[in-house]
């Protein structure tokens, strides 16, 4: 029987991987900061640690033949030695603990390593793509390509065998950026259409994601390499407020905004986050923008050429899924 430790177990695409492991027959273990009664209830072997302590990390990761590495901070304001600490030496930690056990590590990156969303003008952006400099406060986008350019040395170097996946932005159960930002606004029925809302957004759903990121794993050509996983299907903005207010049960009126008023509103938004939120002001606010007006540029052929990977969550089951899930947990509000 095949085992993985698994780190960020309770987050979103962490807690979907566990779902399709345990579902493939694999044993599973998760490295986690508190007792998880979900995931014991599930059958997850539970081992206290942090991805932060070394010896925990690798005491949890002995005797596993994969280790799929999820754990990281998305959004924390303004101060870079958060993200390097749990994202950069955490997956430092990471490669040191295959090294011991001999496990194929895994390590969920994100598209965010090709700096600002469509900085260089590229209309299809995948693997092959240059990798634009960072602006000097994208502390997220740099600490996802540092840990990634760790990962690989690390395969090239002959320490561990490594592969990584690239997701955009991920919807689905459990989601507490994407869904929960939507939802707010459409509960209340209205929903702004920027350049009437054609748009296709680089979204995909987690349950996707876990599938690309085992079928990765398992797959030989895959060592050294990483996958956009990017594009499942394509949903335009008006599409998936739709399908959103369907899981919400709501009925959604569209406020049309020309692309000219939103510019200069989040030029506004923009100079405002600069002052109290310095940390997330390009990384939230410019690709917000873009994300809504602009197509999905990332491209994902490699991963279906190679790993077969064909995704199953179609939007319009995912999407008001995801957006009913949140409706019906308060707590996540």
């Amino acid at each position: 029987m095949p085992s993985a430790l698994v780190t960020g177990a309770t987050g979103l695409v962490g807690s979907y991987i566990v779902e399709r492991l345990l579902s493939d027959g694999w044993h599973v273990r998760a490295l986690v900061r508190a007792e998880s009664p979900e995931l014991a209830r599930h059958g997850v072997e539970c081992v206290r640690g942090d991805v932060t302590d070394a010896e925990s990390f690798s005491r949890a990761a002995a005797n596993q033949s994969h280790i799929f590495h999820c754990a990281a901070v998305i959004t924390q304001a303004g101060d870079w030695n958060v993200y390097r600490r749990l994202n950069v030496e955490g997956t430092r930690n990471a490669i040191d603990a295959a090294e011991r056990s001999g496990a194929r590590l895994l390590q969920l990156s994100s598209v965010a390593v090709y700096s600002a969303r469509y900085a260089d003008g590229s209309k299809v952006l995948d693997e092959t793509a240059r990798l634009a400099p960072l602006p000097e406060r994208a502390f997220y986008p740099r600490s996802k390509r540092e840990s990634e350019e760790l990962v690989m040395a690390a395969h090239s170097a002959g320490r561990i065998w490594a592969t990584a996946v690239r997701p955009c932005v991920i919807y689905g159960r459990r989601d507490r950026q994407c869904v929960p930002r939507a939802a707010r606004m459409l509960r209340f029925g209205v929903a702004p259409l920027v350049g009437g809302g054609r748009s296709i957004m680089p979204v995909v759903h987690a349950a996707n994601v876990a599938d690309g990121a085992v079928l990765a794993a398992t797959t030989d050509i895959a060592g050294g390499r990483a996958y956009n996983l990017a594009n499942d299907f394509p949903v335009s903005v008006r599409d998936f407020f739709t399908l959103g207010a369907q899981g919400l049960e709501r009925r959604v009126h569209f406020i049309p905004i020309p692309i000219g008023v939103a510019r200069a509103a989040f030029s506004l938004l923009l100079r405002g986050m600069r002052v109290v939120a310095p940390g997330r002001a390009s990384l939230v606010t410019n690709d917000s923008l873009s994300m809504i007006t602009r197509d999905n540029p990332y491209d994902s052929s490699r991963a279906r050429r190679e790993l077969g990977w064909s995704p199953r969550v179609r939007p319009e089951d995912g999407v008001p899924d995801a957006f009913r899930w949140w409706r019906e947990h308060p707590l996540e509000k």
